[in-house]
Formats: C-alpha cells, structure tokens, sequence
C-alpha cells in the first residue's frame, strides 16, 4: 500500500489523476501531508476508544513529549520532505533517496558503540552511497547525448526525508519496546497533526477551496497510505520474524518504481536501474544480522511513509 500511495501522490502532483472534469487547484504536498495524518489519527482514535476506552492511548507525560519529537521530527518532517522530492524529481529518485535511511541508521549505531563496524556492513554502505550516487545522477550525467536532469530541490528534499526517516526509527526503538504499535503510532500522528496545525492553520486549508472530489481523494489516501498499510504491516509481523518482516518491506520500493512506470509513464535509465538494485542490496545486508553479530541489536527499520 506505501507503494500505490507515492504512485498515487505523483499522479496526483502531475495532473495525470483528474479528480474533476474542470481545472482545479493543485494539492499541495504540505496539504497532503497534513491532511493524510489528521484524517488518519480521528479515525484511528475512534477505533481505539471506541473498542478498549480512553485507557486505551494513555501514556505519561515523559512518553508524550518523546512521541512529540517523534511526530514532529519523524513522521511530518519525513513525510512532507518526501513527497516534496515525489512532485519534484520521480518516485525511483524520492523513494531509493529515501530508503539509504538505514545506512544513517547504522552510522549512528556504530558511533554510538551499539554495534561494531564489520566488513558486512561497509559492503552495505558503500553500496548505497554508490546506488544513490547512480539514481541521482552525480555519475552517468550524460547517456546518449542526452543529459540526466533532476531537480536539485528535490533531491535535497529527499535526504532530508531520509534523515528524518532514520531518526524516527532509532528515536523510536526505546518506546515501543514498552508499549504497543498502535498506542506509540497515535500519539505519533496527533503530534504531527498538532504541528501541522500551526505550521498551516485550518483558515488556510480554507482558503486554499479544493473541491469535494479533492477532499474524498485526501480521505481516501490517508486510509490507504497511513491505516490500512500499518494494520497490514502488523499482521505480517504476527505471522513472519521481525528481521523478515522488515525485510519484506523492502519490496516496497520495487513495487512503487514498478506502479510508476506502469501507470504514470515514468522511464529509468540503465544507469538509475543498477542504482536503484545496489541500494535494495544494501537494505537487505543491513537489515540481515551478520554472524560476528550475533547478540547485537539490529537495526530495526519500519516504514512511516
């Protein structure tokens, strides 16, 4: 479902999803952003009160101000990023960009001194930084007489999706090893929603007049991008080790690049193509704990797209 959603927002930034048969005003990422987490946390929170009661979200103080950050800093400042550089650039760029996150990760845990540097993970890194490095363009600018253009702004906007990406996961780690997914992702999105909330106050979703057709689509793919994915994520991980489930999510990426070009016409160059393999190849070294590593925490990647 992550990938149909950033099929789906590059559809909708491009114009080749008409949501009416006359000329309406774009949505913006921010709008969409915005809106896909606030939909996403009044339904989520009717579901939760309305089966367990409101002892059903409560959490201290000290853990509401640690999902503040997580929202904030994790789940808005990743999720806007990342579909900015989805409008800006194409889905393979914003999505491959996006996923090098674990080898933020594992930068942070080994200078931390939680994992030791081993000859696995170097292969990992230097993969991906050789996979993005491919997908970006910075190597192969020019292929057929014909150059690589990608838009600068885009591309920054999808590291910076990726930092928050990785931030969101370690920062999460403590937490949900004390309360349940569920729990941990309403406070998540509620903090996010609150943020939006003064970053873009109700008055200027107003002004901005989107149709019905527009608000249904927003509805809808909050439902799809937000809900619907992570109540199927979690039962993968009921029914699959945790390892395994997160590397299934992987797939992730191949199945978005694959909906783009299918549906949206998008085209990869020979060059992305082997960038975008080298980067899939470094998330599954990563995620996939070496034997010099055993006892070692993993680093634990799960998607908040």
């Amino acid at each position: 479902m992550w990938g149909v959603s950033a099929a789906l927002g590059r559809a909708v930034f491009t114009g080749k999803l008409p949501l009416s048969s006359v000329a309406l005003r774009p949505i913006d990422p921010l709008i969409l952003s915005q809106t896909r987490t606030t939909f996403s946390l009044l339904v989520l929170l009717l579901l939760l009160v309305s089966t367990q009661g409101w002892q059903r979200i409560k959490l201290p103080a000290r853990d509401l101000a640690h999902c503040f950050l997580l929202g904030t800093l994790g789940v808005a400042v990743s999720n806007y990023f990342y579909y900015v550089a989805i409008q800006k650039t194409s889905v393979a760029t914003a999505i491959i960009v996006q996923y090098t996150a674990p080898v933020w990760v594992l930068f942070y845990v080994v200078a931390r001194g939680q994992q030791k540097l081993s000859l696995q993970k170097v292969i990992a890194v230097a993969l991906a930084v050789t996979g993005i490095t491919l997908v970006i363009g910075i190597v192969g600018r020019s292929t057929g007489g014909q150059s690589l253009h990608l838009d600068s702004y885009g591309i920054v906007a999808a590291l910076l999706a990726s930092f928050s990406f990785a931030f969101y996961n370690v920062s999460g780690h403590r937490i949900l090893t004390r309360y349940d997914r569920w729990r941990v992702l309403f406070w998540t999105l509620a903090a996010a929603a609150a943020f939006w909330l003064v970053v873009n106050p109700p008055w200027k979703i107003l002004a901005a007049h989107y149709a019905p057709a527009q608000w249904l689509f927003l509805f809808v793919f909050s439902m799809i991008s937000v809900l619907g994915a992570f109540s199927l994520y979690f039962l993968g991980l009921q029914h699959l080790e945790p390892t395994r489930a997160i590397i299934a999510s992987c797939l992730e990426p191949v199945f978005s690049i694959v909906l783009a070009a299918l549906l949206l016409g998008e085209v990869l160059r020979p060059i992305q193509t082997a960038g975008i393999v080298f980067v899939l190849a470094a998330i599954v070294i990563v995620q996939r704990p070496g034997n010099a590593a055993a006892g070692e925490d993993s680093v634990v990647m799960e998607p908040i797209e």
